[in-house]
């Protein structure tokens, strides 16, 4: 049986833990800090009569939810009125349970049939370590609880987003993307070193690596997915790649039709900012049966080359025609190995600017235009 989603029920460490949200199978509240098994402040008892839950089971974990289920002897079982949750992230275990009141670790829930579903996009977020430890409760008629002593602690971890999350957030991009601009060259930005390194050790062919944790927490492309990672915008005036870079004074420049063509995949990968007015769309380019593609194909909303909102490719009588989305900036993976042969390699004449760098740049969880109501 499923239960209702979790409701916030915010207590303070010194009120007691008496008062539910009506109409709720499931509500989330702060209990007070345990010690042992008891605890005086908010009036719960220990009754050694009451089952202990043990060989605790969590499955069907998303980015935030999960399903609970366990064991418990049948003693004293139709006692039961509730259940306690302690649940905190792994990481943040032995710190304040009460520093951050907007997050509640302890949840209680009506007892119903197992297993359980414990959602709520507050305090369960995307790929975190948590743990988690059950008791069995009676709700008596004062109001005060009779409980079990603790289960085992056990630790989980949450999930990436899935493609439903991710068309959500592609949804959001899509409504700020702006206009569409013409482009001709994928270009990359480095130091000097790593074009003379791939040169020596690689034989002249940039090779894929792990794409860094920036963007969106929930991300499953982030450290999974590998790629050569590239830019596309152009200065609205001149129409050509700007002049100042992030990442290094040497860019290598790529005609568009090399790496993105009817042969080659394309896919939604993230939408993010970093605390500042500029958002960023992550979008994957996969030569058709390629591992990347084979990746991408399983975990990221697919684009129609032709037809959409932020980087198209399509046919005139000339050839094939490029443009990019005016008013976000796209980093684009390339899942394939690219030679350096394939473009031409010089040094920028502007400025290398490393404040504007995105590796591993941390989202900002706050900002409505790029966040959705999952963990960020």
């Amino acid at each position: 049986m499923e239960v209702p989603r979790l409701s916030q029920h915010i207590s303070s460490p010194n009120s007691p833990c008496e008062e539910m949200i009506k109409n709720l199978s499931l509500e989330a509240i702060q209990l007070c800090e345990r010690d042992g098994n008891k605890s005086q402040d908010s009036g719960i008892a220990e009754m050694e009569e009451l089952p202990v839950p043990h060989n605790i089971k969590i499955s069907n974990i998303t980015c935030d939810s999960f399903k609970i289920s366990w064991d418990m002897d049948s003693k004293s079982k139709d006692r039961i009125t509730h259940y306690f949750i302690d649940l905190n992230k792994k990481e943040n275990k032995n710190s304040n349970k009460f520093k951050h009141k907007d997050v509640p670790t302890k949840l209680v829930a009506k007892a119903v049939p197992l297993p359980m579903t414990v959602r709520g996009h507050w305090f369960l977020s995307p790929r975190t370590e948590y743990t988690v430890a059950v008791q069995t409760a009676s709700k008596q008629v004062d109001g005060d609880y009779v409980v079990s002593e603790w289960s085992e602690i056990i630790e989980f971890c949450t999930a990436d987003y899935s493609k439903v999350h991710l068309t959500q957030l592609m949804e959001k991009a899509e409504a700020i993307a702006g206009r569409m601009l013409k482009f001709s060259v994928f270009y990359r930005n480095q130091h000097k070193e790593y074009f003379d390194y791939t040169r020596e050790h690689y034989g002249n062919v940039m090779q894929p690596s792990p794409k860094d944790n920036s963007g969106s927490h929930g991300s499953p492309i982030s450290a999974k997915l590998e790629g050569v990672f590239f830019s596309c915008n152009t200065e609205f005036n001149t129409g050509k790649p700007p002049q100042d870079s992030p990442y290094g004074r040497y860019r290598v420049e790529i005609p568009a039709e090399k790496l993105f063509n009817p042969n080659t995949n394309l896919y939604f990968g993230d939408f993010y900012c970093m605390y500042t007015a500029y958002h960023y769309v992550i979008l994957v380019l996969a030569p058709m049966g390629s591992p990347g593609d084979e990746f991408c194909k399983q975990r990221l909303p697919q684009l129609s080359l032709h037809d959409n909102k932020f980087l198209t490719c399509t046919q005139d009588e000339n050839g094939l025609v490029f443009h990019h989305a005016q008013d976000v900036i796209l980093e684009v993976i390339y899942t394939d190995p690219v030679d350096l042969s394939m473009g031409t390699v010089a040094e920028i004449i502007g400025h290398q600017l490393m404040s504007l760098s995105t590796a591993n740049a941390k989202k900002d969880p706050s900002c409505k235009t790029c966040n959705i109501s999952v963990g960020r």
